[in-house]
């Protein structure tokens, strides 16, 4: 295109002329295989990185598909660099296969020998092959199926891992749809990954990824292990399984810090599988409980860093990762590649708005003033201390109540960081409150009596975060967040996007104290989202109520 949208530049950075009339095409199309780095108004800067490229080609798309969208929307010519370094990192990808001969020996093949004289050569990856009996294999030790995955993601030769999986102990499980059926991206992402047996699908909050699960259940029909986040979305979990599935309440079983039950399906959190006792881990165990032939993660993003170790030695088990975003604050989204899979399947949040089944929204920044008395105070603090007093500044508070008169009558989540603020906030709003030391079945009936508007606003921590289906909220206002955490932003956005009976388009408010790394944060936790296509709208406190 002689004046489209991007330019792409030698160093694999693309930048995105925003207000361009196809800048929306051109952006979906890019976020398949680029990363955003920056969305400041006017040009969003994206990075073309090789473990992005490998993801887009074990969804299907290959090198001339990528570099296509780059040509399409280019407004000069796309450097030659750039297109032979796409094909030859893409390429990269499946030189390596991973599988078992006829024995059911753990074999590494290729047919490129300078790459398996430089992988055998590597000190990390030499000790975990133990023969080579032709010249295009060498046969990996039984147990290393996970590390020498991770391994040579590492140094650049991703394997593509066809050895095949455990059955599991058969279980029959049935999707019961009635009244309802699966949407079709729903159908579309478990029947892809049904065909890998392993990998990431990457859903919108509120597009049905526990469906996802479900389904790809009754497809596997077989013993199924689900990790989650906590104990309430366990149970979440739990009824949904009853109310979708011909699952009975004998056949599922919660496996926590408060109930050990193991069942042919068993929903179990990362807090007690990663739980320690004199040194090791007390609950190790339930990875063999039983012969899982599936484990559903949910909330892959969230994995906690020691799941990563167990699940390396779990390759022989099929395995379905959840989440909305990809992106790890821990940089570990390689070990989610090479561990859980590849993403398998990725629908663009706009596209499903598009499509109905999730709820538009509008995103608002609003911009407040400090007081001089607590500008002072930030200014002579330390840098480690300030972001806490912007953050917590008590002139959010007057504010958070002109968004709650604003939209009285509306379903209102005002979410926080720090507990000292939330119980400020709880008392000026005279509302209830949810924190990580709520007691689980207080917070299943604040829950409850917020989907059923018996009570209007709820102030809650980060608990509130991940997996809490609240169908009909339809405002958040955050009032602080996880420092710069993109993960976090969408996360909170999706509690308000499921879509609404009573029709309400979704607000998101962010507060921010002007001038303060409170203000560079929340440009950093932005950054997920515009990728997705959404932009914030800047306010100004003093006019929150006329907008």
């Amino acid at each position: 295109m002689a004046n489209g949208p991007l330019i792409v530049q030698s160093d694999r950075t693309v930048l995105l002329e925003v207000a361009h009339p196809d800048a929306e095409n051109a952006r979906h199309e890019l976020a398949i295989f680029a990363e955003l780095e920056r969305a400041p108004e006017h040009i969003h800067t994206y990075r073309v990185t090789r473990l992005g490229l490998w993801n887009a080609r074990a969804a299907g798309h290959d090198a001339e598909d990528m570099l296509a969208t780059l040509e399409r929307w280019a407004k000069f010519p796309v450097p030659p660099s750039v297109s032979i370094d796409i094909r030859e990192t893409v390429g990269r990808y499946g030189r390596l296969i991973i599988e078992r001969d006829d024995e059911g020996t753990l074999i590494l093949r290729s047919t490129d020998k300078p790459v398996l004289s430089e992988i055998a050569r590597n000190r990390r990856i030499q000790p975990l092959l133990i023969a080579h009996p032709t010249p295009d294999t060498y046969v990996i030790d039984a147990w290393a199926r996970g590390q020498i995955k991770q391994e040579l993601l590492k140094i650049g030769w991703p394997a593509e891992d066809h050895a095949g999986f455990t059955p599991g102990t058969p279980h029959e499980i049935e999707l019961h749809e009635d009244g309802w059926a699966l949407r079709p991206y729903q159908r579309k992402a478990v029947d892809i990954f049904s065909e890998g047996g392993s990998g990431v699908v990457v859903l919108p909050c509120g597009a049905g990824k526990t469906l996802v699960g479900a389904a790809a259940m009754a497809d596997t029909k077989t013993t199924t292990l689900i990790l989650v986040t906590n104990t309430v979305s366990a149970r979440q979990w739990r009824d949904e399984l009853l109310k979708r599935t011909s699952l009975t309440p004998e056949e599922i079983g919660e496996y926590s810090g408060q109930v050990k039950e193991v069942k042919p399906v068993t929903i179990a959190t990362y807090q007690i599988l990663t739980a320690k006792r004199k040194g090791e881990y007390a609950h190790l165990a339930l990875l063999d409980a039983l012969d899982w032939g599936l484990i559903v993660y949910d909330e892959v993003h969230l994995l906690p860093a020691p799941v990563f170790k167990l699940t390396a030695d779990l390759q022989a088990r099929r395995r379905l990762g959840l989440t909305a975003t990809l992106v790890r604050e821990d940089g570990r989204e390689g070990d989610v590649f090479s561990l859980i899979g590849p993403k398998r399947f990725d629908a663009p949040w706009k596209e499903i708005e598009a499509q109905g089944f999730i709820s538009p929204a509008v995103c608002y920044e609003v911009r407040i003033d400090l007081p001089a008395s607590d500008r002072l105070e930030y200014a002579a603090s330390a840098d480690d201390e300030r972001y806490r007093l912007a953050a917590t500044a008590h002139a959010k508070i007057d504010v958070v109540r002109d968004l709650v008169a604003k939209h009285e009558g509306e379903q209102i989540l005002v979410i926080g960081q720090y507990l000292d603020q939330i119980d400020v906030l709880a008392e000026a709003l005279g509302a209830p409150k949810i924190t990580g030391s709520t007691p689980v079945d207080e917070r299943e009936v604040l829950f409850d009596d917020f989907r059923h508007a018996r009570i209007p606003v709820l102030v809650v921590s980060k608990v509130a975060n991940f997996s809490i289906d609240l169908p009909d909220a339809s405002v958040a206002i955050q009032v602080s967040g996880s420092f710069g955490s993109r993960q976090e932003e969408a996360q909170r956005l999706g509690r308000l996007l499921r879509p609404k009976s009573n029709g309400h388009k979704a607000s998101f408010y962010t507060l921010i104290a002007r001038d303060t790394v409170d203000q560079d944060f929340a440009q950093n936790r932005q950054r997920f989202l515009a990728e997705q296509g959404y932009s914030y709208t800047i306010l100004d406190a003093d006019n929150v109520r006329a907008a």
